[in-house]
């Protein structure tokens, strides 16, 4: 099965053409660019390099596979629209993946852990996105959002940049093939945005 995948959870902007099986993924082409200040701008002609580079057609792809988070808003926002706008024109399903779970999918795959551990990322403001994991790749807990001397410093942790389309599409081969109707695109930002509303005018009163 031909699958999407596409992450702007992190300041990489990744796309990605993979050959999804019940045990494998293989990527089949692949365009991720650091900048995160250009999600919105690169993010489809990621998509469309991708698809190119993989000698297919997007009528060809079956699913997306769409990392939600947790990550800053923006970001997040470009990805999962994208994703939603794609899936509704080819009429094929979107599934959402925490992008923490996708850096879990390619940890276990590498064979190497034989304990829990833990997930983390830049959340910025001096802390970390995280979520727990069992030896398999099982999440166990979170995605929370915390001071990084707050974690458990008894458990092994895997600090990576960002999740890669064979990590994202691993995460999501049961849902995908389960043939369930996929969940809602749901951003995990799991902070309050920057920019808020302002509140109402207080009237002026005269004595």
């Amino acid at each position: 099965m031909l699958v999407l995948a596409i992450d702007t959870a992190t300041p990489a902007v990744t796309a990605g053409v993979v050959d999804l099986e019940q045990q494998s993924a293989t990527v089949l082409a692949e365009r991720v660019t650091h900048d995160a200040r250009a999600h919105g701008e690169l993010l489809t002609p990621h998509v469309l390099d991708a698809v190119g580079r993989a000698g297919v057609r997007l009528r060809d792809i079956a699913a997306v596979v769409c990392g939600v988070g947790p990550g800053p808003f923006t970001g997040l926002r470009a990805g999962i629209v994208t994703a939603a706008a794609l899936a509704h024109s080819l009429d094929i399903p979107a599934h959402p993946v925490c992008s923490l779970d996708a850096i879990a999918a390619d940890t276990v795959n590498g064979g190497d852990f034989a304990e829990p551990f833990l997930v983390v990322t830049d959340a910025r403001r001096r802390e970390v996105y995280w979520a727990a994991y069992d030896a398999d790749g099982r999440r166990t807990g979170g995605p929370e959002v915390s001071k990084p001397a707050d974690l458990d410093a008894a458990v092994r942790r895997v600090e990576h940049a960002n999740p890669s389309p064979a990590g994202l599409a691993r995460a999501a081969a049961p849902a995908v093939f389960s043939g369930a109707e996929p969940g809602p695109l749901t951003p995990l930002y799991l902070r309050r945005p920057d920019a808020t509303v302002p509140g109402a005018r207080k009237r002026v009163t005269t004595p």
